[in-house]
């Protein structure tokens, strides 16, 4: 019998996604953007709301005919908390797309709920390569760390000089595939990982960690840490007096956040990382948005996560255009597909394939201009789809 009775609250739950969107047949539409608001991912948050608010501000609110509304909830990066958010704002709000997911873990709790109700979700942060085969109905305009990794082994191994690495990842989906595709292509180039290591997401001590690699006189240490710990890794490893011992820290751009990189100090110049975003990108259009978003925010310097979400909104919209206001969750995910744009990181477009970003990944070096530290780029790898879905 109870069994039964589960079997039929399932059944109804689902039914209930399936219809919901179908349901929101007004002229308001709804965007449910879910993100880590606090906690140890809270600068993702609110790079990402300030831009999709920026966004809105510069773009306007009726969009075919549609009354944009932007519903924001913080999930404190825990999935269980992501998943119901997420299914509420489907069943309750009835919101036509789903947004934000600051971590993997959350975008793939979300996944399932995605798929039942049809809801185009945009991930404009989570940077695990799998991410998008997890629910057909997944875009991405962020990145992949196999993006960034495979450009940074290519860069270490050919111009860097560097011959044996040790690499240092949070020990979750984004580092483990950091750790991978930087250790498979390095070793490709013909270069020597020394030692792999890991660290726990929750209540990280890099610590001990960084001890083993200042005792394994690496040539280079590759780190990735999600956004807002690169800080903590910077402080750690000039503590040690590792840059000093002559082991070079090169990374993904996490770890010198835009956001955060201004109060690390002298001890990051010279730090060469891999990325798809700095708030120093010479374009005319990224001048303009670097512009708009300091002066919306109190002088916040845009980071990597507030381009995911400002080109995630800009996706949004061109699909509402495109559809005319009308149509559900399938009309709007096909005029997502496809797209092809200029962003302040440069020009970009969405796989039809994949519905994953293609994007220019860059190689920049911390440098100082005009009395503030910046990721100044010195070489540029062009329209780098993501290597774990090339095989």
């Amino acid at each position: 019998m109870k069994k039964r009775v589960f079997l039929s609250a399932s059944a109804l739950a689902v039914m209930a996604l399936s219809s919901a969107a179908v349901l929101a047949q007004d002229n308001t539409f709804k965007i449910g953007l879910i993100l880590p608001m606090t906690g140890q991912q809270a600068s993702t948050g609110r790079q990402i709301e300030a831009a999709a608010k920026l966004y809105m501000a510069q773009n306007g609110d009726t969009v075919a005919g549609k009354k944009i509304q932007l519903i924001v909830k913080d999930d404190t990066s825990i999935p269980d908390v992501t998943k119901r958010m997420a299914q509420e704002l489907v069943v309750n709000d009835k919101v036509n797309v789903l947004a934000g997911f600051g971590i993997t873990p959350s975008a793939l709790a979300t996944a399932p709920i995605a798929t039942q109700s049809k809801t185009p979700t945009v991930v404009m942060a989570a940077a695990t390569s799998s991410i998008t085969q997890a629910s057909p109905y997944i875009v991405r305009t962020s990145f992949t760390l196999p993006q960034a990794s495979v450009s940074m082994a290519d860069w270490a191994a050919s111009k860097g000089g560097m011959k044996k690495v040790v690499t240092l990842v949070s020990d979750y989906g984004p580092g483990i595939d950091a750790e991978k595709f930087f250790k498979d292509r390095f070793i490709f180039n013909g270069g020597t990982i020394v030692e792999s290591l890991r660290v726990p997401m929750r209540n990280p001590d890099f610590a001990p960690f960084l001890q083993k690699v200042r005792d394994a006189k690496p040539d280079a240490l590759f780190v990735f840490v999600p956004s807002g710990a690169g800080a903590a890794v910077m402080k750690q490893f000039l503590e040690r007096g590792m840059d000093k011992a002559g082991i070079k820290l090169i990374g993904t751009g996490d770890i010198t956040d835009d956001d955060q990189l201004n109060d690390m100090g002298d001890g990051a110049l010279g730090v060469v990382t891999a990325h798809h975003y700095a708030a120093a990108h010479p374009s005319a259009m990224n001048k303009k948005f670097v512009e708009a978003f300091k002066k919306a925010n109190k002088g916040m310097r845009p980071n990597f996560m507030a381009v995911g979400g400002y080109d995630g909104m800009r996706v949004i919209y061109e699909a509402l255009k495109a559809t005319k206001g009308q149509g559900g969750g399938d009309a709007l995910l096909a005029a997502m597909k496809g797209q092809t744009f200029e962003s302040p990181r440069g020009p970009m477009f969405i796989d039809a394939q994949t519905r994953d970003v293609v994007q220019n990944i860059y190689l920049r070096k911390v440098e100082r201009q005009g009395g503030e530290l910046h990721n100044v780029e010195f070489d540029v790898i062009k329209d780098v789809k993501d290597p774990g879905k090339s095989k």
